[in-house]
């Protein structure tokens, strides 16, 4: 065991040994997303308890426990990813029902964010089995935490996880994410960031917030316009290295209210004439007729 442990490893089992935990119970535990020291004492009690550890990678899982001074006999591993999740679900109720305390563990992070781990929490709830969620390390709480909140924007979030790898699908997804108003929260892999940088350039001014190797060593969050982020992350060649995350920061009222206004225009402009649209969306919307009308000449010269 790691020395930086022992004493960790000692107090969970202080600190959790006389809670309950029930048997033929499915525990959903979240895990460090970099920093080993971002375990709870709850989580290293369970996954000390636990009869079965169903992971989506148990190789990785192997070594995470093994930091912690945890090791599992063969028996007790069972892997359970993307690939294989309805199925291997089966096997985790069979568990559960002979009375089994089941721990589930993605790679990194909260399970079933963007990870492996809701179709298994959904089958076992389905079949009246108890799940029971340990908190604990999440990308997408922890950028959230540090980037900070307009004054204007008490709307909440969007979790929107990765975008498309191919790019016209990415491309018509960021111009949905264009016509959300409330702040939105993406995940991106290393290899596809100065893609999804250049994608999300047609945000303009929009401030996006950067969470890069969240946790680890050479963290790094900055706030640029959403058309400066592909220059910022060239501005440095470790830039584009580690895992991301993002958070789209909601639009002021006065973006949003224009973006609603466009959208008006566009659906009445495909069945009314020019200056009967834009009557009637002056009416609807109690925006000025004039300001109304250049828009619309502005979005019919871009069609």
């Amino acid at each position: 065991m790691s020395a930086n442990f022992d004493s960790a490893l000692s107090a969970a089992h202080a600190a959790a040994a006389a809670q309950n935990h029930p048997t033929g119970t499915l525990y959903v535990v979240a895990t460090p997303i970099g920093n080993l020291a971002d375990i709870s004492l709850r989580a290293l009690h369970v996954l000390s308890l636990c009869d079965t550890l169903a992971c989506e990678d148990t190789r990785h899982s192997q070594t995470l426990l093994r930091a912690y001074g945890i090791d599992k006999s063969s028996s007790h591993w069972l892997a359970v990813h993307q690939h294989n999740e309805a199925e291997a679900a089966e096997e985790v109720i069979r568990r559960l029902q002979a009375g089994q305390r089941v721990a589930y563990v993605s790679d990194a992070g909260t399970p079933a964010v963007s990870d492996p781990g809701a179709r298994l929490a959904w089958q076992v709830q389905s079949a009246g089995l108890r799940v029971m969620p340990l908190p604990g390390a999440s990308s997408v709480t922890a950028l959230l935490s540090a980037c900070g909140t307009p004054a204007h924007d008490s709307s909440g979030f969007v979790f929107i996880g990765f975008l498309p790898s191919k790019a016209t699908e990415r491309g018509h997804a960021v111009e949905v994410l264009a016509q959300e108003p409330r702040t939105q929260v993406l995940l991106e892999a290393p290899h596809r960031i100065e893609a999804l940088a250049t994608a999300l350039s047609v945000l303009g001014e929009r401030p996006v917030t950067v969470g890069r190797e969240l946790t680890k060593q050479f963290e790094e969050i900055a706030t640029v316009a959403a058309q400066d982020l592909a220059a910022w992350l060239q501005g440095n060649q470790q830039r584009t290295r580690g895992e991301f995350a993002l958070v789209v920061h909601a639009q002021t009222q006065e973006r949003a209210a224009g973006s609603d206004n466009d959208r008006l225009l566009k659906i009445l402009m495909q069945e009314l004439p020019l200056k009967t649209a834009v009557k009637v969306a002056a009416e609807i919307s109690g925006e000025a007729k004039n300001a109304l009308y250049d828009r619309a000449l502005e979005l019919k010269a871009a069609t």
